[in-house]
């Protein structure tokens, strides 16, 4: 039997567009966005916009303030997140940029994100050289003050976020190349915006070298990708080895982003065209 459910308005489709056009504009820097403010940003009738919004607080997706009246992410956000990454995950999307960038350099490639004052390894391929480890690499933390892989990160953030995150705690010392004065820390963490990378030899494992560059959404630094063997085998190679991991670290920042709102992206291209 045919559906006879009637057809009116737009099309499901663009509705459906509309609606995660909406919910993609709630993020860091507008984490709570009015009806009128919803309207203006998307060219929608206020009508429209408040049923959207709506619609969305119904399904919590949304949570809305009774006094302000202006909305947030709802628990509904939290749900799907978790079983992304139940799912595999941010891994999941990493694993065939990681496992492409260690067939074509040999060595052993990770990607970390932050987790307080650590680098969490998510996902990780071995290269010709074989793992790095006698047990997998997901699961491991490195410390923010020591090694490549904790410095290409942390070396993104603004000055003052880092030292309140780093700086009045102790911090071990793993080795004789461990530092752990914070204005030594500090000039090796300038090296990263300068350069682009982070190099570090047995400052976490003495038996191990990690050539580490920022992952970034955006201008937002989420992780870091890593290459890591021995000394011995990572020093020779470590300037050609710059190109092939930032050129990795950029692709992998490409699958990790997000589709903007469209209505965002017409207003900064335009506002580009102003600027010019």
């Amino acid at each position: 039997m045919a559906d006879q459910t009637p057809v009116t308005g737009a099309p499901p489709l663009q509705t459906a567009d509309r609606v995660l056009n909406v919910l993609l504009s709630f993020d860091r820097e507008r984490p709570e966005w009015g009806v009128t403010e919803i309207a203006e940003e998307f060219g929608l009738d206020k009508s429209v916009a408040q049923r959207l919004l709506a619609a969305l607080a119904y399904r919590g997706f949304l949570v809305s303030d009774k006094r302000s009246r202006r909305y947030r992410l709802g628990p509904a956000v939290w749900h799907l997140s978790w079983v992304w990454e139940r799912g595999g995950g941010m891994a999941s999307l990493a694993r065939p940029t990681l496992e492409a960038l260690a067939e074509a350099v040999g060595v052993n490639v990770l990607f970390a994100v932050p987790d307080g004052v650590h680098m969490r390894c998510v996902a990780a391929a071995d290269g010709a050289t074989g793992p790095l480890r006698y047990y997998v690499l997901a699961g491991e933390l490195y410390p923010a003050h020591a090694g490549a892989t904790s410095r290409a990160y942390f070396g993104m953030l603004p000055p003052g976020d880092r030292a309140v995150l780093l700086y009045g705690r102790p911090m071990a010392r793993f080795g004789e190349h461990t530092l752990t004065d914070p204005a030594r820390l500090e000039e090796r963490f300038s090296e990263v915006r300068r350069e682009g990378y982070a190099y570090s030899e047995g400052e976490y494992d003495p038996d191990t070298a990690a050539l580490a560059a920022p992952v970034l959404v955006g201008r937002r630094p989420v992780g870091t990708l890593t290459l890591a063997a021995t000394p011995e085998v990572l020093r020779p190679r470590r300037e050609q080895l710059v190109a092939p991991l930032l050129q990795g670290a950029a692709d992998l920042g490409r699958a990790l982003t997000p589709a903007r709102p469209r209505r965002r992206e017409r207003r900064e291209r335009r506002e580009r065209r102003e600027r010019r």
